[in-house]
Formats: C-alpha cells, sequence, structure tokens
C-alpha cells in the first residue's frame, strides 16, 4: 500500500506558545512517522476558489487583517500568530492534497498532519482551536473536481465536530459520523441531531460517556457505524483523526488505547474496502504527545495491514457499561427510519 503523508514544515509555525495546540504535537508527530518509510508529500495553499465552497471570503479576510495586527486570541480558546493565516491556508491545502493524492490513485492511503485542525471551524466563524474546516473544504473538493456524489466524514476525535456538522447539515451528499465524549465541549452532538430537510439521517452522532474505553469504542463502531456506512456506500472516506479519546489525553480520558485506535482503523479500512472507497486521514486533536504520535502511527500502520506494539499500555478506566448501552440504544431510536439495517441489531 502507497501512503503518502501530508506536511509542510510551516505547520510549526502557526506559534501558539503553551496552549494545548502548539507546534510540538505536529513536530513529535512527524517524527515518529518516520519509521513507516512513507512518501512525504509538501502541500500548497488552499485555491481560494475552494476555499470558498465553505468558507466565504470575508471569514479568510478577517483572520488575515487579525494575524496582520500581530494575533493573539481570536476567540476564547483559540490563538493566532502573525504567520497564523498563513499557515491555516497551507492545513487546508494539505487537507486537499491528501484527498487528491488518493482520488489519483497517486497514493492508496493519505494522512495530512493538518495544523491548524479544522473540525471546529464554522462557515464564518473560528472556534476550538480551528481556522478553516479542513474536512469540509476536502469533501467539497473532491466533490467538485472529481464529481463525487457520496463521500462519508467520520470524526473519531473526542469533541463532537460541530463545524464539519453545521456545513453538510441538510446535505444527503456528505454523511458526517461522529463519536464523542459526552458531556465535554462544545456540547453539541446528541444522538437526536440528525441532520434537517434533504439531510435528515445523514448526520450521526453518538456521544458517549467518560471511560467507554477499546471494547465501547468497537461496539460503537460495528453497531452503529459500520451498517450506515455500508449502506450508504460512499466513494471517499476522510477520516477527522482526532486522538485525544486516548486515555493519557489531558482534555478528556475516554479510555481508549493506541492498540483500541489501531482496531478501530482496521474497522474503517475494511469499510472502505468493501466500498470501493478511497480513504484519507486528516490529523484534528490529540493533546498528549505521545499518545498523539503513536496513535496516528498505529493508525496507519493498521490500515497497511502491519503489526501494531502499544507501547503506552492499558486504559486504566472502569468501562461504563450501562451508560454504553444507553448510548447505543438512543442513536440507533434516532437513525433506524433512516437505515433500516440498524434496528435488527440490539
Amino acid at each position: 500500500m502507497t501512503l503518502a503523508i501530508v506536511a509542510h514544515p510551516a505547520y510549526a509555525e502557526h506559534d501558539t506558545g503553551e496552549h494545548p495546540e502548539n507546534a510540538r504535537r505536529y513536530e513529535r508527530t512527524l517524527a515518529h512517522l518516520a519509521a513507516l518509510n512513507a512518501r512525504l508529500v509538501t502541500p500548497e495553499p488552499i485555491d481560494p476558489a475552494v476555499l470558498a465552497l465553505v468558507h466565504p471570503p470575508s471569514h479568510g479576510e478577517r483572520i488575515a487583517a487579525f494575524c496582520a495586527a500581530g494575533g493573539g486570541r481570536i476567540d476564547e480558546d483559540t490563538v493566532a500568530s502573525p504567520k497564523t493565516y498563513e499557515v491555516a491556508l497551507l492545513s487546508a491545502g494539505g487537507a486537499v492534497e491528501a484527498v487528491r493524492q488518493v482520488l489519483s490513485g497517486e497514493a492508496s492511503l493519505a494522512a495530512a498532519l493538518c495544523r491548524p485542525p479544522g473540525h471546529h471551524a464554522l462557515p464564518e466563524e473560528t472556534m476550538g482551536f480551528c481556522f478553516f474546516a479542513n474536512a469540509a473544504i476536502a469533501a467539497r473538493y473532491a466533490q467538485t473536481a472529481f464529481g463525487l456524489e457520496r463521500v462519508a466524514i467520520l470524526d473519531w476525535d473526542l469533541h463532537h465536530g460541530n463545524g464539519t456538522e453545521a456545513i453538510f447539515y441538510a446535505d444527503p451528499s456528505v454523511l458526517y459520523l461522529s463519536t464523542h465524549q459526552h458531556p465535554n465541549w462544545p456540547g453539541t452532538g446528541a444522538a437526536q441531531d440528525i441532520g434537517v430537510d434533504a439531510g435528515r439521517g445523514y448526520n450521526v452522532n453518538v456521544p458517549l460517556p467518560h471511560g467507554v474505553g477499546d471494547a465501547g469504542y468497537l461496539r460503537t463502531f460495528r453497531e452503529i457505524l459500520e451498517p450506515i456506512v455500508q449502506a450508504f456506500a460512499p466513494q471517499l472516506l476522510i477520516l477527522s483523526a482526532g486522538f485525544d479519546a486516548h486515555w493519557r489525553d489531558p482534555l478528556g480520558k475516554m479510555g481508549l488505547t493506541v492498540s483500541g485506535y489501531a482496531t478501530l482503523a482496521r474497522e474503517v479500512g475494511a469499510w472502505a474496502e468493501a466500498s470501493g472507497s478511497k480513504l484519507a486521514l486528516l490529523m484534528e486533536g490529540g493533546y498528549d504527545l505521545d499518545a498523539l504520535a503513536h496513535c496516528m502511527t498505529a493508525s496507519l500502520q493498521a490500515l497497511r495491514g502491519e503489526p501494531v506494539t502499544d507501547a503506552l499500555g492499558p486504559s486504566p478506566y472502569e468501562e461504563p457499561r450501562e451508560g454504553l448501552e444507553q448510548a447505543l440504544a438512543e442513536a440507533r431510536a434516532a437513525l433506524a427510519p433512516y437505515w433500516p439495517a440498524l434496528a435488527a441489531i440490539a
């Protein structure tokens, strides 16, 4: 399997100081991925016409002006530096390049180390460390440049990708699926939030309880997400690959392990193979440096059919079985009217 790692040296120049989303995340992960002997691809800044598929020009102009004035906190959680605007354009460009790599056949698998991340960004609002909605932009690019009719975005970040959800909430051509900790920031992503109008049923949320662990995530994937993805049969599967659900992450302890992420990656790879879908990973969250680097590497190793070693060990958290059952039941009840295969799984 030909693996392309999409990265740019400038990703380290989005200077956030000691903010949880800092340059060391990118640097540590890129260094760890060197063991995979993948092809390194340097992206170009996002084409303004592609960016405009999701964000109006005024959004980028506001970010550019803020950075040119010296930066600071552009919103409550998000830090910008003088170079952030240019780096964010490269991050979105990296997401598009990862998708282009797999759709053009230049790579059979691609991973973009997008920094800053993107899944909280709204069309006209920065949020949650994010400036441009990388996964959403990449999906729209795939539709316009390659004529795809069905794109799926799977978001396994600890936090709900409210930005990606909002962009496609009424759109049946993009299936958005999210597993996320509940309760946790940003407080969105209820199981009953399934989309509106023609998009009803194409927005899939499975909010999960604290500490749900490897087994709980695997059940969620197999019992809720897999039947929906199989029925949708995407032509492209974009993985919003946050690794902050690892048990060591400081922003939320969900109990996933390195081995657990590898298992989930194998599941996703099987879905893609079954539907003939292309697969691209885009880095989102993950704030323990070792966990982020090991989990991204293990996920790509698993997708390439390689053995995985878990150097960080098992989760210390007890899995909340009762809370998991309730979460799965609520998601199934909300979505079964739109995806009949769910009704047969109990």
